[in-house]
């Protein structure tokens, strides 16, 4: 029987990827057609919903189409945006006119990119965990070393611009995607948010949205995934590392916390009891929002401290798995231990007491944040989308001179 629907599958994609083709060759390309994809259609979030916001503001010539899982259409309909569901045959058809992809992870590899179709890939985040072809080894289920790294390749040689958000990920993209056209090192789009939204009268607002009290402390807790721990191809485990009744003894008369989990992570989090003390926002469309009502940001090795880090508020990580993580699953590119701009721990007690000492102590000043920003952060100044629309417009506006 698996071998039966491992055979099934395969014959499915080589039908998809003729039929793909074939549209490709019987429509004509629309040169004012965008199509925007974020976290494989799941969310309308990070980098392509902030270059869709700029441009549909400012470059109203052109058609915008959002690529969305048929599972999470109701995010894109409550805010009334164009879409089509991915995977079909529709989605075939407006992917082969589209003159412009704008994604923030890789598309399916059997997706072939049609002749004169830009692909702007905006990834997600600064590298502090081996990226691609730089991982020693693999642990992923449904492949192997060689087989990710060959296949990361190949999908990144269909790039036509790659966004970097800062001089050091420039040089690791390079390297790990084995990108060889145009880098933007403009610092991420996404990050404008926070430097726009950052007003108390936008940061009750959304807590209003989200039905959060406003007279108590929020701690976002926003982990990462781990390679080894999964359910499935695509879908990994997680659990709390913590007790929430502990955490509510020691915190709950100031503090309430959201948690965020991995897009990758698909676990429903049992929360039963304490959910005047823990919001799951792991749904929410996008975690800006999170970022700009926190008081204080709680992670592990997740790329978000980066983006944080901008805000200059407190950050904790709590690296319970430090061990592993760095020495058996990625490993990192930097002495995270020496630099993270905040302490880390490992232990439930002292995660508690770290939050409570960021109450009394300047974290900022303590872990040396100011250099963190200085060298991850200096491009964000809240025009990011700016620069990357203009250069890609541009590029597009060329090919039809």
């Amino acid at each position: 029987m698996k071998k039966i629907k491992k055979y099934s599958k395969v014959l499915l994609l080589k039908l998809y990827k003729a039929i793909f083709w074939f549209f490709g060759k019987i429509f004509n390309k629309d040169h004012s057609l965008i199509i925007f994809e974020s976290f494989l259609g799941k969310q309308y979030s990070d980098n392509p919903r902030a270059l869709y916001e700029y441009m549909t503001t400012h470059y109203p010539e052109y058609r915008f189409l959002w690529s969305v899982d048929k599972r999470y259409i109701d995010t894109f309909e409550r805010y009334d945006l164009p879409y089509i569901k991915r995977f079909s045959l529709n989605w075939m058809i407006y992917m082969n006119k589209a003159t412009l992809w704008i994604t923030n992870s890789r598309l399916p590899l059997w997706i072939p990119k049609p002749k004169g179709t830009t692909y702007l890939q905006t990834w997600h985040g600064t590298p502090l965990k081996r990226l691609a072809t730089d991982m020693e080894e693999v642990h992923m289920p449904g492949t192997n070393t060689d087989k990710y790294k060959k296949n990361f390749s190949k999908e990144a040689s269909k790039w036509d611009f790659l966004v970097s958000p800062n001089e050091y990920s420039s040089e690791i993209f390079r390297r790990a995607f084995v990108f060889d056209k145009t880098m933007l090192e403009t610092g991420y789009p996404r990050n404008d948010f926070l430097f726009n939204h950052n007003d108390e009268e936008s940061v009750s607002k959304l807590k209003k949205e989200l039905g959060i009290p406003e007279d108590k402390k929020v701690i976002l807790y926003a982990p990462t995934w781990r390679d080894d721990s999964y359910h499935s191809k695509g879908r990994y485990k997680f659990d709390l590392e913590f007790d929430l009744e502990n955490m509510y003894q020691a915190l709950g008369d100031d503090y309430i916390i959201i948690l965020r989990l991995h897009y990758l992570v698909s676990e429903n989090l049992d929360i039963s009891g304490y959910e005047h003390f823990v919001y799951d926002c792991s749904k929410y469309e996008d975690i800006r929002g999170l970022y700009v009502i926190s008081d204080l940001l709680v992670t592990d090795y997740s790329s978000v401290f980066f983006d944080y880090a901008t805000l200059k508020r407190p950050m904790i990580f709590y690296t319970y798995d430090l061990d592993n993580y760095r020495d058996k699953l990625r490993g990192f590119y930097f002495d995270f231990e020496t630099l993270a701009p905040g302490p880390l721990v490992t232990t439930e007690k002292a995660l508690i007491d770290a939050i409570k000492e960021s109450e009394t102590i300047d974290y900022n000043e303590r872990y040396k944040v100011n250099n963190f920003r200085e060298k991850f952060c200096a491009l964000e100044d809240g025009h990011a989308s700016q620069r990357v629309a203009d250069e890609v417009i541009c590029h597009l506006r060329s090919k039809i001179v």
